[in-house]
């Protein structure tokens, strides 16, 4: 039994650690009162304009906002969406909750619009927003549930606060969430929304940095977030948050640009990190589909990957990346309507997401339908034109129409946003079919060069060779990368790409190293 010392109300639950009526922070009932000495101000209330009441039953789904930086520091803003995203981790672990990932929510980053077309937009019932003014180790954290359907508050909270019980308040956010969305939750719900991964503040800070850093998914992203991830845990060894994040730099096919290694060195990386992680914590999510990540792309382990995918989005059912990853599994072994029902429930809980929407267009070009393809391209890029993954795949499927011209446009075009070895391998691919056999051989040249001086995969130059129809080059760097397991080998099967060489025994060859000749992933009980 715990008490308020100030109004000596009674809280039979131990997880509540704040009084709701004045704030005071709980003590045993045989603590003296002297020992409440952190205490959260409430911002007044006018209920006729600002505060609603109880949800409505509809809104079992909630987006949460990132809290808005009003401090001096700027840099303090990797705080402010550390704390979000915290909360939509802990929320969406909640069975029966519809959480909007992250990636959706954060597009409405620095955008005055209103709470009922964010609403409209998430298909969510309630907001959470808020905003952070910290100054060294004080925080000023004030927050508001908002009911889409009329735009009211259901409440708002003010915490004033040292930077060490900044824990504290994440649960008492997630606990009023809770009763504002009149969610009953059994006691492991309750335990998942509770949990603390660390107690120590300043590792607490380097992961949100090493999350900050990381969501930006560049080469220079991955590296400052492996940092913060690392320094993380030298002060806590046990955070297996942090050991996740680090899992997810070396599992993403980001890592060989970032780190200049290749999946020999980044995969073993990747699967140590994720490996540690469930030791730690094996209902951690996001380390399972880390480790189904390492055995899909890196170790070729179709059904110990299938196993790791299932436990991830059981663990998380709201885990939109999940679903995003397990479909491109499901593109691999040729499992199209599978990777179709995966691809539209990760567009459900992200909706906004770039790489969510134009993941519809790898599913139609691996599906062979290419004009769809295309098209779901042309609507990803009117949400941003310089998208360049979407360049890509209207790329891929022009070459399969015969539209070279277009292609090589396309495939210019996102060269001059960002040049990379992939780029250069899809435009000299793109030429060669095109006849410009000189343009062709000068990005091969670049990228033979390239690969004196620093690690270039070997895939890349097989791609054009394949486009100069050099059957006898394009087997011996495919050999090459498939020694050293290079993750884009998982989509020979289906790859259309790849269709000239099949007939060939060397392809056939190649397929059985790969293990796709047999599959052996879709029977893989769902008890898994």
């Amino acid at each position: 039994m715990k008490r308020c010392p100030k109004c000596n109300r009674n809280y039979g639950d131990d997880e509540v650690r704040f009084c709701r009526t004045d704030g005071a922070m709980l003590v045993d009932e045989s603590a003296s009162s002297d020992s409440a000495s952190t205490i959260i101000f409430r911002e007044a209330r006018d209920d006729g304009e600002r505060f609603s009441g109880p949800m409505q039953d509809h809104a079992a789904s909630i987006a949460v906002l990132p809290f808005v930086n009003i401090s001096a520091e700027v840099e303090n803003e990797f705080f402010c969406d550390g704390l979000a995203e915290e909360l939509i981790n802990a929320l969406a672990r909640i069975e029966g909750l519809k959480v909007a990932a992250r990636t959706s929510a954060f597009s409405f980053k620095g955008k005055d619009q209103d709470v009922r077309e964010i609403g409209r937009k998430l298909s969510v019932g309630a907001v959470l927003e808020g905003s952070v003014r910290k100054a060294g180790d004080q925080l000023r954290i004030t927050t508001q549930l908002i009911d889409v359907a009329n735009g009211y508050r259901v409440w708002s909270e003010r915490y004033d606060r040292r930077l060490n019980d900044i824990f504290a308040v994440q649960e008492e956010i997630s606990l009023a969430i809770v009763d504002g969305l009149k969610l009953q939750l059994p006691g492991a719900d309750r335990a998942a929304l509770l949990k603390r991964y660390t107690d120590n503040a300043e590792a607490y800070q380097l992961y949100l940095k090493g999350r900050y850093h990381q969501n930006k998914w560049t080469p220079e992203g991955l590296r400052k977030g492996v940092g913060y991830f690392e320094q993380a845990i030298v002060i806590d060894d046990n955070y297996a948050l942090a050991y996740a994040g680090l899992a997810d730099s070396y599992a993403s096919l980001y890592a060989e640009n970032a780190f200049g290694l290749p999946v020999t060195d980044t995969a073993p990386k990747a699967k140590a990190a994720a490996i540690r992680a469930i030791e730690l914590d094996n209902a951690l999510a996001e380390a399972h589909a880390s480790l189904a990540t390492v055995r899909f792309n890196f170790e070729w382990d179709w059904q110990g990957a299938e196993i790791e995918f299932k436990r991830a989005l059981r663990l998380n059912p709201n885990y939109a990346n999940g679903y995003h990853l397990y479909s491109h599994f499901f593109i691999a072994m040729g499992r199209m309507d599978e990777s179709m029902a995966a691809s539209k429930r990760a567009l459900e809980l992200d909706p906004l997401a770039l790489e969510t929407n134009i993941h519809l267009g790898w599913h139609y070009y691996f599906a062979r339908d290419f004009d769809r393809a295309i098209a779901i391209a042309q609507t990803t890029l009117e949400m941003d034109p310089t998208f360049g993954e979407a360049l890509w795949f209207t790329g891929w499927s022009y070459e399969q129409k015969g539209l070279y011209d277009e292609a090589i446009t396309v495939y210019t075009r996102s060269r001059s946003l960002q040049e990379n070895h992939e780029i250069l391998a899809w435009l000299g691919h793109a030429y060669a079919l095109s006849g410009n056999k000189v343009q062709a051989q000068e990005l091969l040249a670049k990228i033979k060069d390239d690969a004196t001086r620093m690690y270039v995969s070997p895939y890349w130059q097989a791609i054009i060779y394949l486009g100069l129809n050099e059957p006898d080059e394009t087997f011996h760097w495919l050999g090459k990368a498939c020694d050293e397991h290079n993750a884009w080998l998982v989509y020979l099967k289906v790859n259309p790409i790849f269709d000239a060489l099949r007939s060939e025994v060397r392809f056939d060859d190649l397929l059985g190293r790969v293990g796709l000749r047999v599959q052996n992933a879709s029977n893989v009980s769902p008890a898994d």
